[in-house]
């Protein structure tokens, strides 16, 4: 139990046995002022925390965005790869599901790149929009194709080698059009 005693001049004074924490700062049994007190709760709120958020540019994705799609394709190259590693199958099938992922992802960005450009006004030939197009459709239908024809791989292995290639094209669409964003939003500053 505490005893306050409030003086007139604004001071109090507290008994207590043990070290009294006031606003942060360790003060033993004795006399603590109000009105610093007060100030000292002021002067925290008025404080700059160098840790606040930095000042994005317009259009710039946020770096939570950055680092979670980048993340994402890191997850999903590395499940794909370690699950193709670690499967039982000749290394001519293993070879193949991996040029389908490098296909995937390289078709996945230059789509990504070609739609981009159009949008922003950039010439883009009609062939290349094409075969973009073209040849992520390509790569995805091969990959089914090639999972739907594997007798060797269990169900459950055809579904998460679809999943990962899918993760990592839309994480590699999505880290394409953060790297475009940033650059275009530090071009305009």
């Amino acid at each position: 139990m505490h005893r306050i005693i409030y003086r007139a001049d604004g001071t109090f004074h507290k008994h207590c046995r043990f070290i009294h924490f006031w606003l942060g700062s360790a003060k033993t049994e004795g006399e603590h002022s109000m009105t610093t007190d007060n100030e000292n709760l002021f002067d925290k709120e008025k404080r700059i925390d160098p840790k606040r958020k930095v000042e994005r540019k317009d259009g710039e994705p946020t770096s939570a965005f950055k680092g979670a799609s980048l993340a994402a394709l890191l997850i999903g190259v590395s499940a794909y790869l370690l699950g193709l590693y670690n499967a039982v199958m000749e290394l001519n099938e293993k070879g193949y599901y991996f040029a389908i992922l490098i296909f995937g992802l390289y078709s996945s960005v230059s789509l990504q790149k070609a739609v981009r450009d159009k949008e922003e006004g950039i010439p883009v030939t009609n062939i290349y929009y094409g075969i973009s197009w073209l040849a992520l459709i390509i790569a995805i239908l091969l990959m089914a194709i090639g999972l739907y024809n594997a007798g060797s791989i269990v169900l459950s292995e055809k579904g998460f080698y679809g999943m990962a290639f899918v993760l990592s094209i839309f994480a590699a669409i999505t880290v394409q059009k953060n790297v475009r964003d940033t650059q275009k939003a530090k071009e305009i500053d």
